[in-house]
């Protein structure tokens, strides 16, 4: 059993919120739970609280106004609640002993979450000497400058699908969603008008409906506007609209992994790769030492995302599939995922 302080629900007279959650794995490494984990966080995993649910109805997620899932669920990970001052004294602990290297905060969309924002990232700020992104809707510019001016390092603004109808289908007026395909390019240029090429990231799950060709010409896009891609694996979750859903076959998400990690590396464009009819990739454009080489070398099949984000089994049980790796693959994982892309 686990024990957890629990707050009353207020603000401080700062805007501070008394309670904030906090993955799992982040609970273990800080000391606020105990626990066993066969990969630890190196990065601090936070989520903004509220009553309720967000104001979005993406159709994946736990956290989406009409989803009947647990309020303490985002993606497959539990995320309890505790006392905000608790978890900014544990963190400075942890960033001093180097077992926390990053902060990220992810933020549900509700009318407060910018003030909650702006005085959790000023007090972590005053309390450990550590980076800090923020993945939320900013909704305008003001809340991006907002954000750059409490202490925020990186944004990211979460595109998650990969064309327009899916966006549509999964997070916008397909599911009486609040978000537009268009407005999200819009936000990322404001991001990158305010924290420069190289701070703002943005998300996209593999599953959702796209091929691999989708997939690879968003991430291109995403790259060549000088803004990080994170890969994601669609995760159905029970509770949310898309509870019935498969996840992407592994093989087809390794090839994304591989195209997304060639592609941010400049190694190729997408026009250099080849596709069947299907939109699968067939081929992708580089001699074969090369690409044994990245292959080998297990980094396109890690987590990415921020400097020091390895989110563990944020996708999937420890036991496996392992779709991030949150850990460098070992040897014997290497050659499974050479048998999944068709290279052993």
């Amino acid at each position: 059993m686990v024990h957890y302080l629990r707050a009353k629900i207020c603000l401080t007279s700062t805007g501070l919120p008394q309670q904030v959650r906090v993955s799992t794995g982040t609970a273990i490494v800080l000391g606020l739970l105990t626990g066993k984990l066969d990969a630890a966080p190196t990065t601090a995993y936070l989520m903004t609280h509220r009553e309720g649910k967000c104001i979005a109805n993406c159709a994946f997620c736990p956290q989406a106004r009409a989803s009947k899932s647990s309020t303490e669920l985002l993606s497959r990970v539990s995320w309890p609640t505790f006392s905000t001052t608790d978890i900014i004294a544990a963190l400075g602990k942890a960033v001093d002993n180097g077992a926390i290297k990053r902060v990220c905060i992810q933020a549900l969309n509700y009318p407060d979450v910018f003030t909650h924002l702006q005085a959790l990232v000023k007090e972590i700020k005053n309390q450990a000497y550590v980076p800090v992104s923020v993945s939320c809707q900013p909704q305008n510019k003001e809340n991006i400058e907002l954000l750059a001016d409490s202490g925020v390092d990186r944004l990211g603004i979460a595109l998650d699908a990969a064309t327009e109808p899916v966006f549509n289908r999964v997070k916008g007026a397909g599911v009486g969603g609040v978000y537009c395909w268009e407005r999200q390019f819009e936000l990322l240029d404001q991001a990158l008008a305010v924290f420069g090429k190289g701070n703002v990231s943005t998300h996209v799950i593999v599953g959702l409906g796209e091929s691999e060709k989708d997939a690879a010409q968003i991430i291109q896009r995403i790259v060549d506007i000088g803004i990080l891609p994170a890969l994601f694996a669609f995760t159905p979750i029970r509770g949310t609209a898309l509870e019935n859903e498969a996840p992407p076959l592994l093989e087809s998400y390794r090839r994304v992994q591989l195209a997304r990690y060639l592609i941010v590396k400049c190694l190729v464009k997408v026009s250099e790769l080849s596709f069947d009819e299907e939109g699968k990739i067939s081929s992708f454009g580089l001699d074969f030492e090369t690409l044994q080489q990245a292959i080998e070398s297990g980094e396109p099949f890690r987590t990415s995302g921020c400097q020091d984000c390895n989110r563990p089994f944020y996708n999937e049980k420890p036991s496996g599939p392992l779709y991030n790796h949150p850990t460098k693959p070992s040897t014997e994982e290497i050659e499974k995922i050479k048998k999944q892309l068709g290279y052993d």
